[in-house]
């Protein structure tokens, strides 16, 4: 049996019934354990205006993990002991995915200059607060994007440079 399925098995088989509308997604990667369960659809936002439905979702996804946590927390150590990898939990309620808790793995790379000037470029645009913000952002886009938008936002800042450029002197 395949460990990827055997630690699915495993945490269909510990999940409480009633929890989730139906079998929970469970990722993993060499490091940790992602379960995410859909909650059950909650009646009472038919027909309440969008501001309303939000609030009663958040509220429900709030419940839930109060409700769950000594559970979850006791399904996640037994995990954790048993598959030598951290346990992170999330709900999908509605439209949205909360997650609980996520792991933060620090990932050691070399980058050449090209792939540093990336980072450079969205540190530069104010897009990520660091060159670690900025690799971490390009991670989650890059099945979303095309390195077409990077070039875009060197074109915006080559057009800031300009103005900036052709701007009064401020020297007193």
């Amino acid at each position: 049996m395949d460990a990827e399925e055997k630690l699915k098995g495993w945490f269909a088989g510990r999940m409480p019934e009633g929890w989730f509308a139906d079998r929970p997604a469970v990722v993993l990667d060499r490091e940790e354990v992602t379960v995410i369960g859909t909650l059950p659809p909650l009646s009472v936002t038919e027909g309440l205006p969008d501001v309303e439905r939000v609030a009663a979702i958040e509220g429900y996804v709030e419940r839930f993990r109060e409700e769950t946590r000594e559970r979850r927390i006791e399904i996640a150590r037994e995990a954790e002991h048993r598959f030598r990898r951290k346990v992170s939990w999330g709900v999908v309620a509605g439209e949205e995915t909360v997650m609980f808790t996520t792991l933060s793995v620090p990932v050691m790379t070399r980058l050449r200059q090209p792939e540093r000037q990336v980072l450079d470029t969205l540190v530069a645009a104010g897009v990520a607060r660091s060159r670690s913000d900025a690799l971490a952002w390009c991670v989650r886009l890059v099945g979303k994007h095309t390195d077409t938008w990077l070039a875009d936002l060197r074109d915006a800042l080559q057009h800031v440079d300009r103005v900036r450029a052709s701007g009064p002197d401020l020297v007193d």
